[in-house]
């Protein structure tokens, strides 16, 4: 299964949505914390992110019964799992020890 071979310590946030005629544009960040775990979720010729937003795509269409128009980006931002505002900012409890 494709989620299973993500990094768990990714985030991901939606940077902009807009209705559109009969459709949907999405743009979608997904954070992780080393550059290691971006070549993960890009995969060998960006044949990771392509799987994924394409299954993204499909699931969101079905829930919003229209279009969507699906862009994925990733982006390292080191430690974020470190940082309890970050979580705030996310609407996420910062897990504590």
């Amino acid at each position: 299964r494709l989620h299973d071979e993500l990094p768990y310590e990714a985030t991901v946030e939606t940077t902009s949505w807009q209705e559109r005629d009969k459709s949907v544009r999405i743009e979608q960040t997904i954070y992780v914390e080393r550059d290691s775990q971006k070549a993960i979720v890009l995969g060998n010729g960006g044949r990771m992110i392509r799987q994924l937003s394409i299954q993204a795509r499909q699931e969101l269409a079905q829930i919003l019964e229209k279009p969507v128009h699906l862009f994925l980006f990733v982006k390292v931002r080191q430690n974020w799992g470190d940082d309890p505002e970050r979580y705030r900012e996310l609407g996420l409890t910062f897990p504590r020890d």
